[in-house]
């Protein structure tokens, strides 16, 4: 018999699917899909799917700076004061970016080893409960997080027919969004104004 050849490790990761998400009335921000396929043993799950936002990737960097202090890490893409979330342009270039960081991160075995870096990319969890997670404060392991995520999380995300990569264009929202937010604004023009109408009204009748 021939001897059984030993498979080649990989680690594929996508940053993709940009969407504008409400924070409240006044504040939006986007958020990526990240997209993990592989066959390492350091992983917990072969393929998954979250999304994170900008911010995340920066407490993630710090995190894995702290705990690794001798290793130089990838930047994250630039903070731009100019950053436009209705641009596609500066969106996709941070998106490219972001992918690039996630990439030179994987190639590095011992930042492998950093439970918040597994749990950042297959896991709901926000970075405050991460940090509970890692440090046993939580009623449940890092590997069990992983898996309640997947258990609840949709199926990995197939690439085109065509054989491409998923659209990166941003997901601008529902018409439903569109229309709630229009009502929005009538509401409060038409509140404004009413109330401009009151205040008239009640000075003008003390002097009548």
């Amino acid at each position: 018999m021939f001897p059984e050849e030993k498979k080649t490790e990989f680690v594929s990761v996508w940053v993709r699917d940009p969407r504008i998400q409400k924070e409240d009335f006044w504040h939006s921000y986007i958020d990526y899909e990240i997209c993990i396929h592989t066959n390492s043993m350091c992983f917990t799950m072969k393929t998954s799917c979250v999304r994170r936002r900008f911010r995340e990737f920066v407490w993630l960097r710090q995190r894995l700076q702290s705990n690794a202090l001798l290793i130089q890490l990838p930047e994250l893409p630039s903070k731009n004061l100019f950053f436009n979330i209705n641009n596609r342009q500066h969106v996709d270039q941070r998106r490219q970016g972001l992918e690039e960081f996630l990439r030179k991160i994987l190639q590095n075995a011992l930042l492998l080893s950093d439970s918040r870096l597994h749990l950042f990319l297959q896991s709901h969890l926000s970075s405050e409960d991460i940090e509970a997670c890692v440090s046993g404060q939580t009623r449940y392991s890092v590997t069990e997080a992983i898996h309640k995520f997947a258990s609840s999380n949709r199926r990995f995300p197939e690439e085109d027919d065509e054989g491409g990569k998923k659209d990166n264009s941003i997901e601008f929202g529902s018409e439903r969004y569109f229309v709630t937010f229009v009502f929005s604004y009538i509401i409060c023009v038409y509140v404004f104004t009413f109330h401009i109408f009151v205040y008239r009204h009640t000075h003008s009748s003390l002097f009548c």
